[in-house]
């Protein structure tokens, strides 16, 4: 999902500072209000060429930045690799940006650390899909299709792709460490000591421990407030001198003692205050034992500390990205080590390695292979419904399976092959169509496969009336499972948004551009201005 993105000095853009939402977000303005800066910003993150032209009036630079969830999978891409690199420890999410220079150069970001423009785009490109030449791009990508099968397919089949990536990781190093023992028989000993240093330096390391570590030393590095906090509490209930909330309450209950027999609702707050009394007392009690644990261990901090630092180490030094990662790969260098104590030849040990991953890859990839089959003309009868349902006339989609080269996800590769209308031959879903009817083909294969973030531009060329409404329905449904933005002219799209933004032209010296998003009062007036005013509305009722 898209959590939030910033523009800084885009066109007439000089600074916003957008929070997106999950489900629909619509955003609709006059003609040249400058809606399409924000298409341009997210064009940049996908990796469209910077041009000077995209510099506001005035500014040095222009700056985009974007924060999205990055699921697990993201970093599973051999292709992400470098800038999988860039990744702090303990981060959720990709933050990226683009930095566009008055003179036209461009630098890229990841984590605010430069990278690769094109690895940024990459990463991007595989969590939001937008409308559009770069739509074009992801849907010639064979990786794309794939997964929208399997995400059709359902959860099942996105478990088989998490093992299958595993295993692929799995087979490759058995592969490389087969072939190198191969070639160098003397290597084994190197072998040896690498895998018996990684036993030591992850023995006793658990992903449970390192996470209660961290919680810990947050606490204790908020010692001073905590102990503030506390005490503040403790003199409030029971100070050592003078009477606090426990001492109140006491003197409340012994007011009452003495003439609770004469009423009985008395009676009835009696016992209430008394069973206060006790429990501000035990609470009293509880928060000066806080204090003491707060005190007990001054040098806990530091010894936390090094125990995070052991798993810093060992991350770095066995190039882990997680320390689950990094167990994975210690618990197999144990297991090789078990066999090699055996007395196991290493070249033996490390074919049998290669053999049994070959083996579970291959059934793995021929579970996927089962299911896309199955899947494949449901999928693609689907399909066509949605593209007649978004105004494609008697479009239809063929999922075309075939065999390809074994990989993390199996050995299958898919083309989605459409035909707008019954006669016409098919052809590859990404040459089909420009434009809105392009976006309309994306929209309609999201609709059933689902996506991350789908961002449309021109999704609304061209058509109206009922067409419009079924488009509306369609980018509903399809947010009730994915982010969606869509930039539209339609009042039928809009008015079914969760999230509403209005871009604005201010004129001034420069005019620039103003990003709201709407309250409920602000959303009727633009979807007021959107049907043609109130003017044209009062025409109706004549």
């Amino acid at each position: 999902m898209l959590r939030r993105l910033r523009i800084q000095n885009l066109v007439l853009i000089r600074d916003a500072d957008i929070a997106f939402a999950p489900g629909l977000t619509a955003i609709t303005g006059e003609t040249g209000a400058g809606k399409t800066i924000l298409a341009q910003a997210i064009g940049l993150l996908l990796g469209a060429p910077g041009d000077a032209r995209l510099v506001g009036p005035g500014a040095a630079e222009a700056y985009v930045e974007a924060e999205l969830d990055a699921p697990d999978w993201l970093f599973d891409d051999g292709e992400l690799e470098a800038l999988a690199e860039l990744r702090p420890d303990g981060e959720d999410g990709l933050v990226v940006a683009r930095r566009v220079f008055a003179d036209g150069r461009t630098r890229a970001y990841a984590w605010g650390r430069s990278a690769a423009r094109d690895d940024v785009a990459a990463a991007v490109e595989r969590l939001i899909a937008m409308s559009g030449q770069f739509e074009q791009r992801r849907l010639a990508r064979h990786a794309y299709q794939l997964a929208v099968l399997d995400a059709y397919c359902g959860p099942e089949q996105q478990r088989r792709r998490s093992e299958s990536r595993r295993a692929w990781r799995t087979l490759q190093a058995a592969r490389r460490l087969a072939e190198e023992i191969s070639r160098d028989a003397g290597r084994a000993r190197e072998r040896l000591d690498e895998l018996r240093a990684l036993a030591a330096a992850t023995d006793g390391l658990t992903a449970a421990a390192e996470a209660a570590l961290r919680v810990e030393r947050q606490r204790l590095r908020h010692l001073t407030e905590l102990v503030a906090a506390a005490a503040a509490a403790v003199d409030a209930l029971a100070p050592d001198e003078g009477d606090g909330a426990t001492g109140l309450v006491g003197a409340a209950t012994r007011a009452l003692a003495s003439v609770e027999q004469l009423a009985p609702e008395l009676a009835t707050a009696g016992d209430v205050l008394r069973d206060v009394a006790v429990r501000l007392g035990e609470l009293a009690g509880d928060l000066r034992s806080f204090l003491v644990d707060l005190e007990a261990e001054p040098g806990r901090l530091d010894q936390i500390e090094e125990e995070l630092e052991r798993y810093d180490d060992a991350r770095r030094r066995f190039r882990a990205a997680t320390t689950d990662e990094l167990l994975e790969c210690a618990d197999a260098a144990r297991a090789e080590l078990a066999a090699l104590g055996e007395g196991t030849d290493p070249v033996a040990a490390a074919e049998a390695a290669l053999g049994a991953a070959a083996s579970t890859m291959g059934r793995l990839a021929a579970e996927l292979g089962a299911a896309r089959r199955a899947a494949a003309g449901p999928f693609a009868e689907a399909v066509s419904a949605e593209l007649r349902g978004v105004g494609m006339g008697d479009g239809q989609l063929v999922a075309e399976l075939r065999e390809g080269t074994l990989g993390a996800t199996g050995a299958d590769e898919v083309a989605f092959l459409i035909r707008p209308n019954a006669g016409l031959p098919f052809a590859p879903a990404a040459e089909t169509a420009s434009g809105g009817e392009l976006s309309r083909v994306a929209l309609a294969i999201a609709a059933v496969g689902g996506g991350e973030t789908m961002v449309f531009d021109e999704i609304d060329a061209g058509i109206g009336g009922r067409t419009a409404n079924q488009v509306a329905d369609t980018l509903a449904r399809l947010a009730d499972r994915a982010q969606v933005i869509t930039i539209t002219h339609l009042p039928q799209i809009a008015s079914r948004a969760g999230l509403h933004l209005r871009v604005e032209k201010i004129p001034g010296d420069p005019t620039h551009t103003r990003i709201d998003a709407l309250d409920a009062a602000d959303r009727r007036e633009e979807l007021e201005r959107m049907l043609g005013g109130r003017e044209f509305l009062s025409t109706l009722d004549r």
